[in-house]
């Protein structure tokens, strides 16, 4: 395992937030960590992630399923730092597949493989499905937030969101399979939308939602 970073060391996420609690996601990737922090804007949090705290960020999800894969990262984040943590699993649902790529979306065209090689595959095997209501999707994502306590307290949010799957990329923003995906009762992409309106409707942001319903309740 490599070294642990001093937790104190100063996070790579522009203006920090004197004050904030600090929430912990399980990933190295900025552009998750950008669309936490506008999603809980205003909310007295302030996301870092976990490789602000260890270069040991390869978390291997064995997991076979969401749930399980996302626990695990939790887990590890909570047991490496400390402090509440966050992370999520999140799969694309494609009906026309039987509901792949689901928990492998991340690594669906192979170990090592980005995310423009799994776009790739995924338009690859739906080339024979010309209909468009044929090409029915969903984006799944379950939160798993880790936290002190006498124990370890473990809870589950989870957030859906129903679209359809294009023939070609369209737009720029972004990660993963959005510029495919055109949720229900739009006509943009993910990649197209104003980041506002996709956090608002994402699958993350309405998991995001529940998680933060039961932070006020307290």
């Amino acid at each position: 395992m490599a070294a642990s970073k001093d937790p104190t060391f100063e996070s790579s996420t522009p203006h920090r937030k004197p004050g904030a609690r600090t929430l912990v996601l399980a990933t190295g990737n900025p552009a998750k960590v950008r669309e936490l922090n506008e999603l809980l804007d205003g909310r007295g949090w302030e996301v870092r992630p976990l490789s602000d705290f260890t270069d040991d960020i390869d978390i291997e999800e064995y997991g076979t399923t969401l749930d399980e894969n996302a626990e695990i990262k939790a887990r590890f984040a909570f047991e490496t730092t400390g402090l509440p943590s966050l992370a999520d699993d999140t799969g694309l649902e494609v009906d026309a597949l039987s509901g792949r790529p689901g928990v492998l979306s991340a690594r669906y065209a192979g170990p090592g493989a980005g995310a423009e090689q799994n776009r790739r595959k995924l338009l690859e095997e739906l080339a024979g499905v010309i209909d468009p209501g044929k090409r029915t999707a969903r984006f799944r994502t379950v939160l798993i937030y880790a936290e002190p306590g006498r124990n370890l307290q473990i809870r589950r949010f989870d957030g859906v969101c129903e679209g359809c799957i294009l023939t070609e990329e369209r737009g720029t923003g972004g990660f993963g399979y959005d510029p495919l995906f055109v949720p229900d009762g739009h006509v943009e992409t993910f990649a197209e939308m104003d980041a506002a309106l996709k956090n608002r409707i994402s699958h993350r942001g309405r998991a995001l939602n529940r998680f933060l319903e039961e932070m006020a309740s307290r």
